[in-house]
This record gives structure tokens, C-alpha cells and sequence, in this order.
């Protein structure tokens, strides 16, 4: 009986969000493939210091150890490595203790079509291209943003993702209203339409699997917490409390802030990662914490 991921929490996750390979890209840009291939089979048996999301992949992966007859979460790595010059990669998980045994290396064609045949619930890449495409496909994707933040596992034990609503967790039907008619237009349509559940976004199902695993626990004792993190205020939030409410999906916390900075917020709440739509908030996020632009929406057409 082939072996299945029924009801586990899947992540897909590109080389260079989980490990530090600037240098190594630099050199494929600036002198070629072959000059590639040569470093990193003569940097072969060094290994590959932590990237951006490397924490938020150790967190993940310690959710097993919770449960370890039945682990619920799978982490997969796409690469465009070859299986060659990825051995490296490899060598490097093996050494970090990660529990990561499934890989797709592409020898520099695109992964984004792995991340449906995993069925990735989640996909995290340094390239855009890709992740607009898992986007297209329908699955939750984003593109991890260069910062000095996110690289060591954080003070709390606890897996802690944040989330923007419009365009991540919704759609972008209310985003596009107020690109087109204005804030008091939004927030006139949002008060009247208080009781009418959002349509779902890109990271509603991603979600949904973080939800059925805080479910198998108490909720003072959950190992994972969940904040909302938006730039709405009253009274555009009741629309977004009766949503959740609606799809019976648990927020542990939300932050309605009003056009506030998110960033110092972010902090306070210890994200691992949050998501959020348009870039302007993702830079500003990135100063604090690790940071996913989810390339989806009118923000971003």
C-alpha cells in the first residue's frame, strides 16, 4: 500500500529559504552553472548555515515529536539543484538533525508543479516565479523576504504564525473595493455587509490544517497560536470575527490596528512568519520577524 500524508499538515519548502545559499546563488548569477557545480562540489562538506526559515521548519517539525505514532507534519524540500550539487543540501539536514526524507531536485527547471503533487498545504521559496505559480494552482505560497530576523528558534516553545486577512486569509473583494472607491466606501460596504461571510483566500486552508491540530489539544495547552494581524479597525473587523466564526476556524489572537505599523505588533506577538499581501507591510514586517509576501490580489496585479 503506497504511503499517503492523510491528515497530516504538508510544507513544501525551497533550499534557499531553508538554508543560507546567497553566496552560491551569487555565483550562479554573476558566473554560470559550471562555475556553480564547482562550488558546491568544493564546498561540499561544509555546511550550509541556517536560513530564514529555518526555525520556522524546526518548529514545525517538533510537532511530531508531540506525537511521534502518529506525526503530523510532513516538510518536503524543492530544489533546483541537481541531485549532485544538492547533495550538500542534503548533508546539511542530515547534520541539523532535520526530519525531511522527501525531495524533489529539478536540475533548474521550475518546482512549482511539485508543490500539487505533494498536495503542499503550504509553499515557502526565495522565487517569485515559482510561488506565483503554486499560488495560481491554488495553494497557499509566498516568497520568503531577506532578513537578519528568523534565523534562531524564538524564545517561545510554541509555533506562532501570523496572518494579514484581505488577500491572505480572504479574498481580495474588500481590498478591491477600497483601491477603487476609497476607505469611507469600505467601510461603509463592510458595515452593511457585516453578517456576509468573506469568501476564503489563498492561506484559508493552510489555516484550516493548523486548526485541526491545535483542535487535538486543549486550548490553554496547544502547541501552536495563531494571531490575525490587519490594518482594519472598527467597524470593518466584525465582518472579518463573523468569516471565522462562519468557516469554524480558531484565531488565538487579532490585532485590528487601524493602518498602525504591523511590525512592532509582530514582535510583541512572536511570529515565527507572517504573510501578508503587499510588500510595503512585508518590508516593514521583516525588520522584526521572518516574513512571507504572498503574491495574490489586486495589490499585486
Amino acid at each position: 500500500m503506497p504511503a499517503t500524508f492523510d491528515g497530516k499538515l504538508v510544507v513544501a519548502i525551497s533550499s534557499r529559504a531553508l538554508f543560507d545559499l546567497e553566496e552560491s546563488n551569487r555565483i550562479f548569477e554573476e558566473q554560470g552553472v559550471e562555475a556553480y557545480y564547482r562550488y558546491q562540489l568544493e564546498h561540499e562538506d561544509q555546511v550550509l548555515q541556517p536560513g530564514i526559515a529555518f526555525a520556522l521548519v524546526k518548529k514545525l517539525l517538533s510537532l511530531n515529536a508531540l506525537a511521534p505514532a502518529h506525526p503530523r507534519v510532513e516538510v518536503i524540500l524543492l530544489s533546483r539543484n541537481t541531485a549532485d550539487t544538492g547533495l550538500r543540501i542534503m548533508t546539511s539536514i542530515e547534520h541539523y538533525q532535520l526530519d525531511i526524507s522527501r525531495a524533489a531536485f529539478t536540475g533548474g527547471e521550475n518546482t512549482y508543479p511539485y508543490v500539487p503533487a505533494f498536495d503542499a498545504h503550504l509553499f515557502l521559496s526565495a522565487n517569485p516565479l515559482d510561488v506565483r505559480k503554486a499560488l495560481d494552482a491554488g495553494h497557499a505560497a509566498a516568497t520568503i523576504l531577506p532578513s537578519n530576523v528568523g534565523q534562531n528558534v524564538g524564545e517561545s516553545a510554541e509555533l506562532r504564525i501570523a496572518f494579514d486577512g484581505d488577500a491572505v486569509l480572504f479574498s481580495d473583494e474588500a481590498e478591491r473595493l477600497y483601491q477603487a472607491k476609497g476607505l469611507d466606501a469600505f467601510a461603509a460596504s463592510e458595515a452593511s455587509a457585516a453578517r456576509e461571510p468573506l469568501s476564503g483566500g489563498p492561506f484559508k486552508n493552510f489555516l484550516s490544517a493548523l486548526h485541526r491540530i491545535q483542535s487535538e489539544y486543549p486550548q490553554d495547552a496547544s502547541p501552536i497560536r495563531t494571531a490575525l494581524v490587519t490594518a482594519r479597525g472598527a467597524p470593518a473587523h466584525e465582518r472579518v470575527v463573523r468569516t471565522l466564526r462562519a468557516w469554524n476556524i480558531r484565531i488565538d489572537e487579532a490585532l485590528f490596528l487601524g493602518g498602525l505599523d504591523k511590525g512592532p505588533f509582530l514582535k510583541a506577538f512572536g511570529a515565527d512568519i507572517f504573510f501578508d499581501d503587499q510588500r510595503g507591510h512585508c518590508e516593514s514586517a521583516s525588520r522584526h520577524v521572518a516574513t512571507g509576501h504572498v503574491p495574490f490580489g489586486v495589490a499585486n496585479e
